[in-house]
């Protein structure tokens, strides 16, 4: 009650920061609002700050970013110097691996000092061919605080560019047309899409997707080059609101594709696509809870499902059938692989597949040479397939990461079994991987489940329990956070702070099965994972609490949220960006964007049992008057997919609620969305200054 009358008293001059000077954090008036659901009333105070709009809601904003920054001025320099550290080790002129695609190769590059790529192709046949700029990204951002990218296609005879693009963060896209003759715009000018296009055969006609108000891709419209956005055609209007619609096109190019996605069913309708004023045509109808993804190969489609297969299939079907009792078995389910998706060429499938935890590359060659995996050199790694826009060849490109190796791209001979680097991500300053060293180790849940982790640090450490460490997690939508290289994190490795990430249940790395487990009503073994995580790296000798920092953004924000509220002595510090933690509300209100998708996700909140369930881990929801450990939450005001007055609401109550004097802060991009900053310079900064939170908390101030 004190709490309240305080916010009572802050109404008369709105937000504050504390009239004794700076030094107080803002306090947000409390404003009651009652929210009734299955006979349950709540009463939520900082409802108010969902006003957009208000010079209230933006002041109290602006206030808890001039707190943070007041907060963390004495870190400035350990900031800056994390910023030059990470900037120093980027080739600011990197360039990448062209790829062949009708008559050029094509590639981008970045501009020492520039923000954004640059994209470029050269011409196949000639030696001596000089690049052309197809879009400079750093030209079209010039005026903008934040500029984001989205489709980019080229038109089959490679004489136009269709590009979308955002310059706010929001996610709603405006397509154009460039001719790349002269770069000249056309007049077509699309707006509201997002961001989903594909072009037909005929060099002349483009389909693309636009968002409905809760910002959902319902409807793909046929769009003739020279005419108005009022006259194009409706070529799919998708009234489940559990469903996304995105476009996409065959390998082949001999079929465009029309995708109906919700979180657990799929449908998908192909087009000749030299045929753009034909219709669509279903080519497996839609079942509740089973999923598919197509790909096209000479006279069959090969079909990725989970029908009868838990951790999925592969199907073939002949081009002209329509229904699941055509299809064949070409890879049936296998309990222990999970079948993540196929990339079909000419003569030869590559197949993603997952093992142990592991991504693997699985190559059947159709062509009559049978099939073999990939092999890799790493305990601990990341493999994955490349650009690969060409049909007809014996070549396939992927990718291989891990904690110690720069990402690294090959070109793989299926026919020799042999393999070319073409490129491995460059790291300045004389990176030696030979100083650090990966593992896997297990720790073991509540309920006996084993849960695995993946470590990197210096080599050389002991386990003397000192070692400061940042464990990260997600844990939700079947999403594998897979160990890959960062140059950036190296600054926290060469001051002796171990990376640990834990690949809890709600994430996908051990199968279909992990995912399931971690959702719904069983989505506290997400939470209860991770804290058994943490007591393992503890146990273990790594480190201790009290020299233990976590991390997680978006969904992993709701983990952060979760695991503070349970176990707030875990942890000496934690980052929690772009955080879901008002998942009640949220759920229970469909004009928010994703809200309806999300309810084969989280569940519906308007079934009790969901709701109830819901309840007893919704961050924002569970704060109460205990010690948490030192807090910065980020958030984005124009964000799409976790509404900004989530982390401002969580803030707040955690700011009323709280004891102690641990550190409280929140930061706010007033201009941008989920992602946070563009560019590439902007993100290490939001990087470094995360970083510096840490590493300052940890009292490690160099």
């Amino acid at each position: 009650m004190h709490g309240f009358w305080k916010g009572l008293a802050m109404a008369a001059v709105g937000v504050g920061i504390g009239q004794a000077g700076a030094q107080q954090p803002p306090v947000a008036r409390q404003v009651p609002h009652t929210i009734e659901k299955h006979g349950d009333t709540r009463t939520d105070n900082y409802y108010w700050l969902r006003e957009r709009t208000s010079e209230e809601v933006l002041d109290y904003l602006r206030a808890e970013n001039a707190y943070t920054a007041e907060k963390m001025a004495h870190a400035r320099q350990l900031e800056e110097t994390l910023f030059e550290e990470m900037k120093a080790r980027l080739k600011e002129d990197d360039e990448s691996v062209p790829y062949r695609y009708g008559r050029h190769l094509y590639y981008s590059r970045n501009v020492p000092g520039e923000q954004y790529r640059v994209y470029c192709r050269r011409e196949l046949s000639a030696d001596d061919a000089s690049e052309e700029v197809i879009l400079d990204v750093n030209e079209l951002a010039r005026g903008h605080k934040y500029f984001s990218l989205g489709a980019l296609a080229i038109s089959p005879d490679e004489h136009l560019l269709a590009y979308a693009f955002d310059t706010n963060g929001s996610e709603v896209y405006t397509l154009v047309v460039r001719d790349l003759a002269d770069g000249s715009l056309r007049d077509d000018r699309l707006e509201n899409i997002s961001g989903s296009v594909e072009w037909a055969a005929d060099n002349a006609t483009l389909f693309y997707t636009t968002l409905d108000e809760a910002r959902r891709p319902y409807k793909v419209f046929r769009h003739r080059l020279g005419t108005g956005q009022a006259d194009d055609a409706l070529v799919h209007h998708e009234e489940d609101e559990r469903f996304f619609v995105g476009l996409g096109k065959t390998r082949s190019e001999r079929f465009l594709q029309i995708g109906m996605y919700s979180k657990i069913t799929s449908e998908v309708r192909v087009l000749a696509a030299d045929d753009p004023t034909g219709t669509f045509e279903t080519l497996l109808p839609r079942t509740q809870g089973v999923e598919y993804s197509i790909a096209h190969q000479g006279d069959r489609f090969l079909v990725t499902t989970n029908r009868d297969a838990i951790n999925f299939k592969l199907l073939e079907m002949p081009l002209t059938a329509r229904g699941w009792d055509q299809a064949r078995e070409v890879l049936p389910h296998r309990p222990a692989i999970k079948l993540d998706g196929v990339d079909a060429f000419a003569d030869f499938i590559a197949v993603y597949e997952r093992k142990d935890g592991f991504r693997q590359i699985h190559v059947l060659d159709t062509a009559g040479g049978g099939g073999h995996y990939i092999a890799f050199p790493e305990p601990v790694y990341t493999a994955s397939g490349d650009t690969n826009r060409v049909y007809d060849t014996d070549t396939l490109r992927f990718s291989y990461t891990s904690l110690v190796t720069p990402r690294s791209v090959f070109d793989y001979n299926i026919r020799t079994r042999s393999r070319e680097l073409l490129k491995q991500e460059p790291v300045l300053g004389g990176y030696d991987p030979e100083k650090y060293e990966s593992q896997r180790i297990e720790a073991t849940a509540s309920d006996g489940t084993k849960i695995p982790m993946s470590l990197v640090y210096r080599r050389g450490i002991t386990r003397s329990g000192d070692n400061p460490t940042l464990l990260y997690g997600y844990g939700s939508y079947g999403a594998s956070m897979d160990p890959r290289f960062s140059s950036a994190r190296l600054s926290l490795l060469d001051r002796g702070m171990i990376f640990a990430i834990a690949h809890i249940r709600g994430g996908g790395e051990l199968g279909r099965p992990w995912y399931e487990d971690g959702k719904f009503l069983h989505k506290m073994n997400t939470f209860t994972d991770f804290i058994a995580c943490g007591e393992e790296l503890v146990r273990q000798g790594y480190t201790r609490h009290d020299r233990m920092a976590m991390m997680g953004g978006s969904a992993g924000g709701l983990l952060m949220g979760a695991v503070l509220n349970m176990r707030p002595d875990l942890v000496h510090c934690a980052v929690a960006a772009v955080p879901f933690v008002d998942v009640v509300t949220t759920m229970l209100d469909p004009s928010i964007p994703l809200t309806v998708i999300e309810y084969e996700e989280w569940g519906n909140p308007n079934d009790k049992a969901f709701y109830e369930y819901m309840l007893r881990y919704s961050p924002y929801d569970n704060v109460t008057a205990q010690d948490y450990p030192h807090i910065l939450i980020t958030a984005g005001l124009n964000d799409p997919r976790v509404q900004y007055w989530e982390p401002a609401k969580w803030c707040a109550r955690l700011r009323a609620t709280k004891t102690g004097d641990n550190l409280l802060l929140m930061k706010t991009n007033m201009g941008a969305g989920h992602g946070g900053a563009s560019g590439r310079y902007n993100r290490l900064k939001d990087r470094a200054f995360e970083y510096a939170f840490i590493l300052d908390r940890l009292g490690i101030s160099k």
